[in-house]
């Protein structure tokens, strides 16, 4: 096929070709007159190469794909002025783009998401439909909330995912582990109107009353302050007699309170519960305590395990990145001694990072193969929109799934409601996970005795 250009290199030859001495014109020369005011004029190159594309019908051609070209560089170029929305933050994505990464969605998942296998390959029944028409529910609700400042607490990712799961599973009793202030427990009360809830922990909500906003539900039961239990000391059998719940897998526990997940998984195992959302699902190398996400990040899992050689693409891509993420870490913060990446840098943190226990790369595999072997389902929650819409600049793309709402889709993002929200509600994103267990009398005898 011959391209444009040649057919000027072309047009050009047999100008030049034909073209008489220099300093005459090309064109029609009336050879019966001697009128000095009718001689030819010179005609320059630009002319002659115009006419001979028309002679030979290349003219149009050229012309549509020329128009063709530039309507889609503009359509692009409109689409970002859409999305950046702020001076610094286009300031910001031109540094990501100058650097070689992109503000689509090419760079979600790009250094690996591993994902916690299940032994039946089952997943959850809610699709992206259902997911993005529940945030176009939640944004009226979340604006409902009493406690406007949740610093520390869940942003709006969270409270949406903890919302979504807690109504679509429709539990008769629901269970959390950390409170704090209260947030979690409204979020769990707009979920499910009329059900009870449990709630552990240290202190109870109405203590942060004088230092501001918090919330007191009246159909809870509070283990919290002198009468603070652990989770896994509570009598559950006893617990749920009390509310009338004959069947375990009729209830819901989430887990906020930065304790080892590997422990609470085995505790809620053997209490017999089924449906488990944990909020603080750290990535590797991150954290106060040993998650999930830490324990599925293994060799044989797809986008699981680490290189630690300083030289490698990983080193240098976590390298660029750490200048643009928060969360991000380089390969001097994830390895440590002998090359120990798993958990935090060889560790197994628990208890806010009060206890930190080195285990070796065979026990962290060990977990892995228990986590496995109870696991029926298992299901991150993505970020509800991508970093260019909500301004977050915490977690790091690159190990996090593709958003509900993509980049690029601004008028999405304006439609459903989102924009009113302050930027800052947005940036507490760490993977929050679902995952369904398999009943007490399906599990293996001897994954049970490690505990």
């Amino acid at each position: 096929m011959v391209t444009g250009k040649k057919f000027l290199e072309r047009a050009v030859f047999i100008s030049a070709r034909r073209s008489p001495p220099a300093g005459d014109g090309i064109g029609l020369v009336d050879d019966d007159t001697s009128d000095e005011s009718k001689a030819p004029k010179p005609v320059s190159r630009a002319v002659r190469i115009t006419r001979y594309l028309i002679r030979k019908g290349y003219l149009w051609p050229i012309l549509v794909i020329t128009l063709v070209v530039v309507s889609i560089a503009y359509a692009i170029g409109r689409t970002h002025d859409l999305v950046c929305i702020s001076p610094t933050y286009s300031d910001h994505f031109a540094r990501l783009r100058f650097l070689g990464f992109s503000s689509d969605e090419s760079d979600f998942e790009s250094l690996g998401v591993p994902w916690c296998r299940s032994k039946n390959g089952k997943s959850v029944e809610w699709t992206y439909k259902d997911l993005l028409a529940g945030i176009e529910e939640f944004v009226s609700i979340y604006e409902t909330r009493p406690i406007k400042n949740n610093v520390y607490g869940m942003g709006f990712d969270h409270s949406f995912g903890l919302w979504f799961i807690t109504r679509w599973l429709k539990p008769d009793l629901m269970i959390e582990s950390g409170a704090f202030k209260g947030h979690s427990t409204w979020v769990l009360r707009q979920a499910m109107r009329d059900k009870p809830i449990v709630s552990l922990s240290p202190r109870h909500p109405a203590k942060y009353l004088n230092k501001g906003s918090a919330y007191v539900d009246a159909n809870c039961t509070y283990f919290t302050g002198k009468a603070f239990v652990d989770f896994g000391s509570v009598d559950w059998a006893m617990v749920m007699a009390q509310h009338g719940i004959k069947d375990p897998s009729r209830v819901l526990v989430f887990f906020d309170d930065h304790q080892s997940e590997l422990k609470r998984l085995k505790q809620a195992v053997n209490a017999g519960f089924m449906h488990l959302i944990f909020e603080d699902n750290y990535d590797t190398g991150t954290g106060d305590h040993y998650s999930l996400r830490q324990i599925c990040d293994q060799y044989y899992i797809r986008g699981g395990g680490h290189s630690c050689f300083k030289d490698s693409d990983e080193a240098r891509i976590r390298n660029k990145r750490k200048k643009f993420w928060d969360k991000a870490i380089d390969i001097n913060e994830l390895c440590g001694d002998g090359e120990s990446w798993w958990g935090v840098r060889g560790h197994m943190r628990d208890n806010f990072n009060h206890t930190n226990t080195k285990i070796t790369h065979a026990q962290h595999f060990e977990n892995s193969r228990y986590v496995e072997s109870v696991l029926d389902v298992y299901w991150e929650l993505p970020p509800v929109a991508g970093p260019s819409l909500t301004h977050q600049t915490r977690y790091d793309p690159a190990r996090a799934r593709l958003p509900i709402i993509e980049d690029g889709k601004y008028s999405l993002f304006q439609r459903i409601g989102l924009l009113k929200f302050d930027v800052s509600v947005f940036n507490g994103y760490t993977q929050m996970v679902y995952v369904q267990v398999s009943a007490p009398d399906r599990l293996h005898s001897s994954s049970l005795r490690n505990f």
